[in-house]
């Protein structure tokens, strides 16, 4: 008999047992419809521990939720064809997407369903595909949404070219920072990476193939761009090039003032700053009791760096430093007007003498940077723990009062093992057609509270901490929202999305009707609760 035959006899015979990969497998009762290892795609499910443990979990290592089974796509038609099938049974189970399972809540999860190992694709059909342009196109790079951002700077700088925006840490997959936004230290200048996407090809709720762009599919274009999972399956984005420099100059300079270094930081964002100034600006605050150099590849502070900067800390009550990180991109041809522009742009800040530090670094050292810190934390068992992490919108006009109350009230007695960050974006940069939430105010602050739990104690403790944060933003009226968004009720999320809850609650009735999609986000939990949302 041939197998496909034998695959579907037994699934409609039993549902104890199916053929699956030339193996006979078992189904726990009560779990997947039997007849889905009857499709073409069953020889490239996964119902093993192995496979399913691995994807019970995530970076964050704060939520485990079990599926039922891992598909292993050749092709998005697979993907399709597995979402089809979920959204016209009976009882649709839960689809979910994993790229390199970054989140940091369970968002990448699917407890009870079918979770999508979005890499598979990336060897066997996964694409980046470079096109430089010309006299009347502007150059752009296709890459699947498998494909972490690392291989796409890798191929897109074999055409002297690179895309704008990039996240911190590349070593994660296109489709995964579309989802959320995908933030750094460009996006002053740039907008979060969903604003220089051209083109989506997405794999909808419904099963449907569809490729959408600002001109077509125009509501499922904005909707899945800092959608959350929510709307469809990113497996192509096609994303603006600009000439790629060669080198950087990486600056950190550093502020005992929080209103000084905000100031300085809002001035080096603004409009008149940004054709002059710095390609990139991010911010850090180190506590006292925190103040090392992390293991990069290229470290700016000696140990005599860190005494004088441990000095300067200890001056004042709080003992904390403030950090500007800034870049000027170049190439060899500019190397001596870089000195200068350097100097010009310094000579408008106001920090502490004698306290600027910087390093010269190739392009790529600067945006895998990232990378190194990994490998040195990796080494000593410190990456693989629970990172309880906190990512808030801050708006300017509260950032002071956010500091005081937070960072100096809420934090005064912690010791926290990881980075904080705060760096100011501006508002008008975001397209407010497209799902992601942004700060309200014209400029707003990413305050990262990116903290790992060393030992197991440790999560108690950090998770009560976020909950005071989170405290203090709502007694004090402060406004912020979540990036990375983790909420446990609907009422939370409607307040989240604010006067973008009914148009969210409508598309996700348009392109995922069944509420298949991403469940670990929690936003919708059924088709009735999608229903009762648009009311």
């Amino acid at each position: 008999m041939p197998r496909r035959c034998l695959i579907a006899f037994m699934a409609m015979a039993s549902c104890l047992s199916v053929v699956v990969s030339g193996h006979l497998r078992q189904i726990p009762a009560g779990g997947l419809p039997c007849e889905l290892f009857a499709l073409g795609i069953a020889t490239k499910l996964r119902v093993g521990s192995n496979s399913t443990a691995k994807a019970s979990s995530d970076f964050g290592r704060m939520v485990t939720a079990a599926p039922e089974a891992v598909l292993h796509p050749s092709t998005p038609a697979d993907i399709a064809e597995l979402v089809r099938f979920s959204a016209s049974s009976p009882s649709p189970f839960p689809v979910a997407p994993r790229g390199q399972g970054h989140s940091a809540r369970g968002q990448s999860l699917a407890g009870g369903g079918v979770v999508v190992d979005m890499r598979a694709l990336a060897s066997r059909c996964g694409h980046v595909n470079v096109s430089a342009g010309g006299a009347t196109a502007s150059p752009y790079v296709d890459a699947g949404g498998e494909q972490l951002w690392a291989d796409v700077l890798r191929a897109t700088l074999e055409h002297g070219l690179a895309p704008r925006v990039w996240t911190d840490y590349l070593h994660i997959t296109v489709a995964g920072t579309l989802s959320n936004a995908g933030i750094g230290g460009q996006a002053f200048r740039h907008g979060p990476q969903i604003s220089n996407v051209l083109e989506l090809d997405v794999i909808t709720g419904n099963g449907d193939m569809v490729t959408c762009s600002r001109d077509k599919d125009a509501d499922l274009f904005f909707a899945v761009l800092g959608g959350l999972g929510q709307f469809g399956i990113i497996t192509r984005a096609r994303i603006g090039l600009e000439p790629a420099p060669k080198r950087v100059r990486w600056v950190r300079i550093a502020y005992s003032d929080v209103a000084t270094f905000t100031r300085d930081q809002e001035l080096l964002i603004s409009k008149q700053a940004r054709e002059a100034g710095f390609d990139y600006v991010e911010g850090q605050v180190q506590l006292n009791r925190t103040l090392t150099e992390g293991p990069e590849s290229t470290p700016f502070f000696s140990s005599t760096d860190i005494g004088r900067l441990a000095g300067l800390a200890s001056k004042y009550m709080t003992g904390t430093i403030y950090f500007i990180e800034g870049a000027i991109y170049y190439n060899e041809s500019t190397a001596i007007s870089v000195d200068q522009k350097l100097r010009s742009v310094l000579d408008q800040l106001n920090f502490e003498k004698d306290f600027l530090f910087t390093k010269d670094v190739s392009y790529v050292q600067f945006l895998d940077r990232v990378r190194e810190e990994e490998r040195v934390l990796r080494s000593i068992g410190l990456w693989d723990v629970p990172h309880p992490w906190l990512n808030l919108f801050v708006p300017r006009s509260r950032i002071l009062d956010f500091d005081a109350g937070v960072l100096k009230g809420v934090f005064a007695d912690a010791n926290p093992v990881g980075v904080i960050l705060m760096y100011p974006m501006n508002r008008d940069m975001w397209d407010d057609r497209m799902t992601a939430v942004a700060g309200d105010d014209d400029v707003f602050y990413l305050v990262g509270l990116l903290r790992s739990a060393v030992v197991a104690d440790d999560v108690e403790q950090l998770e009560r901490e976020n909950e005071a944060v989170l405290a203090f933003c709502v007694n004090e009226g402060i406004g912020c929202k979540q990036y990375l968004p983790h909420y446990v009720s609907r009422d939370e999320w409607q307040r989240h999305f604010g006067d973008k809850w009914s148009r969210v609650a409508e598309l996700k009735a348009k392109y995922d009707p069944h509420g298949i999609l991403s469940p670990g986000q929690k936003i919708f939990s059924s088709p009735a609760s999608m229903a009762l949302a648009t009311m």
